[in-house]
């Protein structure tokens, strides 16, 4: 590797060019901070990414000659920059993000990205985001690593051969963490009941806040469950620890835990860091409808931030204005239907924190559906589980109704009157 000073490395991106940021806890804030340094010199510079944790200063009002946001997905740190016009949203599975790279639908000019320090191969790591950043780094002209020692080396597809890094700028800093959410009496409600649905030998795929981490919790009397999902937190690793998830059942990686990346405490990141019974692999991979089928039980929880009568799932959008992204819950929630006794779950509480029902006669207005009707099974609130397959739309709206806020069922029945005759 050529290393250099992060002013020296920044000076490769040009007015016009593409560049994308490594995802998620793994964001190079040494390159980030010198690229935007350099604002004042550059025009046009779209930065591509993901979700990303920490500050993104190109993203600053001020910067708007100089940098345009292209997201994948929607993070807190943009998501004003999208709202004002300074920003935009490529909706797109998760899945098929690589893709974009990779057949140069989205041509890369310059990948900014963390790694470990090489070990005596010269292989770094990508560290706890392998996701698409592993498609990125495979597909820019030039590729621009921050060094960091605090980078835990994981297993699986995100090693990077120094001879494949162009410039690179040793600097180490922590890993962004994140602190576990808090579940409350709400949350555990919700826990339980999905924890009800998951059976012995399942395997989970399972988000990050406090109603993951409320079913995680009360899943510790189940036994062999695996673990194949897009992202884990800080809750796998109790289970692990207790013997409850061993994946033993498993058809793809039995007795490994596979995600994408990871997100959590610097406890998650050391049990990553060299466990070889952890596997972070392309998001190409972990989230391909195909693969995940074959596992059993395969058991998907997400979430949403409003669902319909007919059962529509809005999980990206408040109306018209995005929220967050597509991601990969379709990609697990098609899975799961596929995958023999698999389980595809909605989980949220059925009214906002201002009292509002999530459950609602239609979406609002501009909002985006991440996950059809057609696709939807179980839907889970503090007030118990519904299950809509195979159920006709008013059967649908009946079920939904009985989960619904109690405060809520008798204007919800009222809609679903005018619109089927009766429910």
């Amino acid at each position: 590797m050529k290393l250099v000073s992060a002013a020296e490395a920044a000076q490769v991106v040009r007015s016009g060019d593409r560049v994308f940021i490594h995802s998620v806890a793994a964001a190079p804030q040494a390159l980030i901070g010198a690229l935007t340094a350099r604002a004042g010199e550059l025009r046009d510079v779209e930065i591509v990414q993901l979700h990303t944790e920490g500050p993104a200063p190109y993203a600053a009002p001020e910067l708007a000659a100089s940098f345009r946001v292209n997201a994948l997905f929607v993070g807190k740190n943009v998501r004003d920059a999208v709202a004002r016009g300074q920003g935009d949203y490529v909706p797109i599975f998760l899945s098929e993000v690589p893709a974009l790279f990779r057949t140069r639908a989205m041509p890369l000019d310059v990948a900014l990205i963390s790694v470990s320090p090489p070990d005596k191969h010269g292989f770094c790591s990508l560290g706890v985001s392998v996701d698409a950043s592993r498609a990125a780094a495979q597909s820019a002209r030039t590729v621009v690593a921050q060094v960091n020692a605090a980078m835990p080396r994981s297993h699986g597809d995100g090693l990077i051969h120094v001879n494949d890094i162009d410039l690179a700028v040793e600097h180490t800093a922590p890993i962004f963490e994140v602190s576990q959410a808090k579940a409350g009496e709400l949350e555990r409600t919700i826990g339980s009941f999905v924890a009800s649905l998951v059976e012995d030998g399942a395997t989970l795929q399972l988000g990050i806040g406090a109603i993951p981490e409320a079913v995680l919790a009360a899943l510790t009397d189940h036994r062999d469950l695996g673990v194949h999902t897009e992202m884990f937190s800080d809750g796998i690793v109790d289970l692990v620890e207790r013997g409850v998830v061993t994946g033993a059942h498993k058809r793809n990686h039995p007795g490994k835990v596979v995600a994408s990346f990871v997100m959590g405490s610097r406890r998650l990141y050391d049990f990553v860091d060299d466990n070889p019974s952890v596997l972070l692999l392309d998001v190409a991979y972990t989230n391909d409808t195909a693969v995940i089928r074959r596992n059993p039980k395969v058991t998907a929880v997400n979430s949403a931030l409003e669902i319909d009568l007919t059962g529509q799932v809005c999980a990206d959008s408040l109306g018209t204005f995005q929220y967050s992204g597509v991601g990969g819950q379709m990609d697990f929630i098609r899975g799961a239907s596929l995958s023999e006794r698999g389980k595809p779950i909605i989980a949220l509480p059925s009214a906002t924190a201002r009292g509002e029902s999530r459950i609602v006669p239609h979406l609002k207005p501009g909002a985006g559906v991440v996950t059809t009707r057609a696709h939807v099974n179980y839907v889970v609130t503090e007030h118990g589980a519904a299950s809509l397959h195979g159920k006709n739309l008013r059967q649908r709206a009946r079920a939904l109704i009985g989960i619904a806020h109690p405060a809520h069922r008798e204007a919800l029945e009222r809609a679903a009157w005018e619109r089927f005759g009766r429910v």
